[in-house]
């Protein structure tokens, strides 16, 4: 089993998302210097009561800790000056109002359901502005007619911590948001590890039944990348693209990803280096290549959030920054933070995809870190990701940060593999009918599987993948009912044991050679395939769970109660908070909305 995390642990220091500061004006006229602050309490003891309840001194929370502010220390000094001043024997002081009676106690809290255990925060997103691209649910094929399944490998995650925030604020994503791939490949699963680094990836096979659907059956293709070591890893040149425009001047977006990125330069090693470019109404350079923590961590500290967004300008500095410092042999990648506002300067998708793919040829590649809300537009994230031979992760949280930029570090910027695509035949006499769950945006074409000039997916190392096919059994009854003229199968096909046949193309870094790995499914699996336990299981669950965020159909009846049961107690903190999420989106009603 992979190792378990017991829980989060303090990585990002200073991360808190909001400050509570209570200001009560003072006592008009009241006047003191800073330096007579001291004593002031003491001196308020002596006060008429009249003077002593005008105003209590004006006080800053934050994170549970106390901060005297500048206006405090001056009113305290003013109560100090005037308590010294004793009033005329001849005046006679009156005596103290009663006190006033106590408060009525709160109302008593509303009833809530006892499962839902992620509470979700008060401030609402408005979707509305939101940009997604969606594409039809997992689509049915008959296996006569095609039976070959080409796709490219995906290891961004970036949808399932966008759909948790969502949720974690009392709503239920955009059905476009929804991408059952990345919900899956989220979490870690016990493939075997790779033999050696020449075949950097192992392969697994299973079969289970279909925990929704009896007529059906799931096939789980898994991959598990080889794990570099920190002595082994390249050496890395880096460019963190900041956008620092007046969309991300709030706490979830630049305070956060300043944060994030911070702790990244705490993992790097001293052959690595890190330039730091930042772009608002124009681009420029703030930092220049440079290996020391502080440097990098006092320059990202000292940007503000102001102006306009061009994206397009800060992105072409970046890459030239990169080239200036490129490593031969080493990784080359730019990491831009942004919430994807690009609305200033040359916007043309078109334009900033040729760029990326001209500067992905030349060895520069790029991940996007997606933060904030309200306008964010994930649909732009994901897809410059994409072609920058990158990956996309949304950092909703300093632990989110952690997972992606801390524990994930090498999966995240060193790869292991190029251009990864995985092709499965299903044998028509065993399999009539198949969808794959997920991955609709990720489809190839059956010829590009053999085109090396075709582009694809790259693997970091130690990533893994997690494909999952429900397929009809021949004989059973499919979504698809028989035709009257099908043709008959081919005898080759009748006289297969196998149920299919899966393949496995890569390049290893800088290869122009694709090499292939091959694996027979096995008929007699078909026959002795039971409930899905364990890892499978809960792969299950979460596929399932994407199904109904997206309003999938063919997910019949199956419903949270039973995806969480399918899930099943949990020791990892990340699949407890999976199971929490499960009961959220019971309560909220179940299916996501349309839109975005």
């Amino acid at each position: 089993m992979p190792k378990q995390n017991a829980g989060p642990r303090s990585w990002i220091a200073g991360t808190s998302i909001s400050t509570v500061l209570f200001l009560v004006a003072g006592c008009a006229g009241e006047t003191g210097d800073l330096a007579s602050g001291q004593g002031a309490v003491q001196a308020d003891a002596t006060r008429p009561r009249e003077a002593a309840t005008q105003a209590p001194p004006a006080v800053a929370v934050q994170d549970g800790t106390t901060i005297v502010t500048t206006a405090q220390r001056k009113n305290a000094g003013s109560v100090q000056a005037e308590a010294q001043v004793a009033p005329p024997a001849s005046i006679a002081m009156a005596a103290p109002p009663p006190p006033p009676p106590p408060p009525p106690p709160p109302p008593p809290p509303p009833p809530y359901s006892s499962r839902l255990l992620v509470p979700p925060v008060q401030v609402a997103t408005d979707p509305g502005r939101e940009q997604y691209e969606g594409k039809e649910v997992s689509p049915v094929h008959l296996a006569r007619e095609e039976p070959v399944s080409t796709f490219s490998v995906d290891v961004d995650t970036g949808a399932y911590a966008n759909a948790r925030r969502f949720l974690t604020q009392g709503q239920l994503p955009p059905a476009r948001a929804v991408r059952t791939e990345e919900m899956i490949n989220y979490f870690r699963y016990d493939y075997a590890r790779p033999e050696s680094r020449e075949v950097p990836f192992s392969v697994t096979t299973d079969l289970a039944l279909t925990p929704w659907n009896p007529a059906t059956r799931l096939l789980r293709v898994g991959l598990r990348g080889y794990d570099l070591p920190r002595e082994g890893r390249p050496p890395a040149n880096l460019v963190f693209l900041v956008d620092v425009s007046g969309s991300m001047n709030a706490p979830d977006k630049l305070p956060l990803l300043k944060s994030a990125l911070a702790g990244l330069a705490g993992e790097l090693g001293k052959q690595d280096k890190v330039s730091i470019v930042v772009y608002a109404g124009a681009a420029g350079l703030v930092l220049e290549p440079t290996n020391d923590t502080r440097k990098i961590r006092d320059a990202l500290d000292r940007l503000q959030a102001g102006g306009s967004t061009a994206g397009a300008a800060g992105l072409q500095l970046a890459y030239n920054i990169a080239r200036d410092n490129f490593i031969e042999g080493g990784v080359n990648r730019i990491l831009i933070g942004t919430d994807g506002d690009f609305n200033v300067g040359v916007t043309n998708r078109d334009d900033l995809i040729a760029m990326i793919e001209k500067e992905r040829d030349n060895g520069i590649t790029l991940t996007t870190l997606g933060f904030g809300q309200g306008n964010y537009n994930e649909a732009l994230m994901e897809q410059i990701a994409d072609h920058g031979n990158g990956n996309y992760a949304y950092i909703d949280s300093a632990l989110e940060a952690k997972k992606v930029l801390g524990e994930q570090m090498s999966s995240t910027l060193f790869t292991i593999a190029q251009d990864v695509k995985i092709q499965v035949e299903f044998n028509p006499t065993q399999v009539s009918q198949y969808r794959l769950l997920g991955y609709e945006n990720r489809a190839l074409r059956e010829q590009d599987f053999d085109n090396d000039k075709v582009d694809a997916g790259d693997i970091g190392a130690g990533h893994q993948v997690t494909a999952i096919y429900e397929i009809v059994p021949a004989g059973a009854k499919g979504w698809i009912a028989p035709r009257r003229y099908d043709d008959p199968l081919p005898a080759a096909a009748r006289q297969s044991g196998e149920l299919a046949f899966v393949k496995l193309r890569y390049k290893l870094p800088g290869g122009k050679i694709s090499k292939l790995i091959e694996r027979p499914v096995p008929a007699r699996l078909m026959a002795a395939a039971a409930r899905p336990r364990g890892d499978f299981a809960f792969a299950a669950a979460v596929a399932a769970f994407g199904q109904s965020l997206r309003g999938d159909d063919l997910l019949g009846g199956f419903t949270p109660a039973q995806i969480r049961q399918l899930a099943g107690a949990q020791d990892d903190y990340w699949r407890q908070e999976f199971v929490k999420l499960v009961d959220v989106a019971d309560s909220l009603g179940g299916n996501s909305r349309e839109g975005g």
